[in-house]
């Protein structure tokens, strides 16, 4: 535990951070992979420089206990374990960027509960996302950030091998981490001038960094730059709306609770201010981004971690007040929020009960996002059972985000997604093979019309049904169908009825 939670660390911090640390594993241990979380462990499971979806650091992380077969209680304490070092970090670079200030450590407190009461950052903290490593990585740049602000250090080799270091490994991560990095950039130019420029260590951090993401220009240029040209037409997005950038905003606000907007009442704190514009520009991006529809709440996580420092400040500030209403705010916004975050693992492990009914219709009245967590492992198994008793040697599916969770329970059966757009699966299994069989897997709460003719199968005959439960509940429903010569030409259609 010394290793984990410092003796330097505060007290109180520190029971916070192994509080949250404990219920992250045990929920981890609790809960079924999310679609994304068994997207990339199959990266772990198809090691490669990269993939098509996202750079390949969040698959080589998980690489060794994926070799080792590790349960998935014991996969997820790398999230864990993320989670805790940028909070960890976040209170660290809270004490040193305020060290003169007088609330430094009711401050670095403040950070540490701001992080540790924003809802999101639970689900990152117990499923691995690319954004779980970029924040982590965040928090680091930002600390090395800081030691190049000092003049003395611009002309240290070992400060500036380390941020390209750094600034590689965040590439590796996610390609959005060229917004911070940018930041940062701006940064050390408004602090030093253009005679950072001059620095030839500066050049020689950027030559590693690049060096460093190596492995995904390889991929790439070998693959027809498929993952640069679906970033790119994914950030587009469609036709920019001023409603979909308020919804965002809306969303951020619950995501990330309103506490880390105390940064707004920092004050005196000139050693931290350019935390502002690590915090704007990465999240200036995304709010233009979700105009067109090509934002997700998720990825502005580091920039929110960045700015934890002068929310703490403004917490402590606000705590410090004399006047009473400040305190009552804070302790009433804090309250909300912990229910929040307690709302929202409860409805994960209880798979939404008793907020939202149990349904395995094709097509329910009232979705349960909760429901896409449990059941998943035994049609896993059943799907390999079956396909074995058949002499089936794969399984399909009939859209790309029902293919990760089989693709990871049926291993080592490979996974054909039947519908016409490049997926990650394409590149791990190619296209049914015209006239081939397989094993179809549908699932009721995204259910589609089982294919049959031109654009299907010429016979496909239903094997078995099995139910998902949870507690006692009924969740959604599975079926698994032996469909044999497959006509090449997918036209998928989702059941617009609830099937019995």
């Amino acid at each position: 535990m010394q290793f984990l939670f410092p003796s330097s660390l505060h007290g109180r911090a520190r029971g916070v951070l192994a509080l949250v640390f404990g219920l992250h594993a045990l929920l981890g241990a609790a809960l079924g992979l999310s679609v994304d979380e068994a997207h990339y462990l199959l990266y772990a499971a198809h090691p490669a420089l990269s993939y098509f979806d996202h750079p390949p650091l969040v698959g080589w992380v998980q690489w060794p206990l994926v070799a080792l077969s590790a349960p998935t209680g014991v996969l997820r304490l790398i999230p864990g374990l993320l989670w805790l070092a940028t909070v960890w970090g976040a209170y660290r670079l809270s004490l040193r960027l305020l060290a003169s200030h007088a609330l430094a450590q009711p401050a670095a407190l403040g950070a540490v509960l701001a992080l540790a009461l924003a809802p999101l950052l639970h689900i990152l903290g117990i499923g691995l996302l690319p954004d779980t490593l970029l924040m982590a990585l965040t928090v680091a740049l930002l600390w090395q950030t800081t030691t190049l602000m000092d003049p003395e250090a611009l002309d240290r080799p070992a400060a500036w091998l380390l941020m390209g270091a750094l600034l590689g490994l965040a590439g590796l991560a996610k390609y959005t981490a060229v917004f911070t990095a940018l930041a940062l950039g701006l940064v050390l130019l408004w602090v030093h001038g253009l005679r950072l420029l001059r620095k030839p260590w500066l050049w020689a951090a950027l030559a590693l960094a690049v060096v460093l993401v190596l492995p995904v220009l390889v991929w790439n240029a070998q693959h027809q730059w498929a993952s640069f040209v679906y970033q790119l037409a994914h950030g587009k997005g469609s036709q920019w709306q001023v409603l979909h950038v308020l919804r965002f905003g809306l969303l951020q606000l619950l995501a990330f609770g309103p506490l880390l907007l105390a940064a707004a009442w920092a004050r005196g704190a000139r050693r931290a201010a350019w935390l502002w514009g690590v915090f704007a520009l990465p999240f200036a991006i995304f709010a233009y981004m979700a105009g067109g529809g090509s934002s997700l709440p998720h990825w502005t996580a580091p920039a929110w971690v960045a700015l934890a420092p002068l929310a703490g400040l403004g917490l402590a500030r606000a705590w410090q007040s004399s006047h009473r209403a400040a305190r009552w705010l804070v302790l009433g916004l804090g309250g909300l929020q912990a229910l929040a975050c307690a709302g929202l693992l409860g409805l994960m492990l209880s798979a939404g009960w008793p907020v939202l009914p149990g349904s395995d219709a094709a097509v329910a009245k009232q979705p349960n996002p909760f429901a896409d967590l449990h059941g998943w492992e035994a049609a896993g198994a059943r799907a390999q059972t079956l396909a074995a008793q058949h002499g089936l040697g794969s399984v399909a599916v009939q859209n790309w985000t029902l293919a990760s969770r089989l693709g990871w329970y049926a291993r080592p059966l490979p996974v054909y997604v039947l519908e016409d757009r490049e997926t990650q699966f394409r590149f791990w299994a190619g296209d049914l093979p015209v006239g081939g069989n397989t094993l179809l897997v549908d699932w009721s709460h995204l259910a589609y019309e089982v294919p049959l003719g031109a654009q299907g199968f010429a016979s496909c005959t239903l094997l078995d049904t099995q139910q998902a439960t949870h507690w006692g509940r009924p969740l959604a429903r599975f079926r698994f169908y032996d469909c044999r010569g497959w006509s090449g030409q997918p036209q998928p259609r989702l059941t617009l009825a609830p099937t019995s």
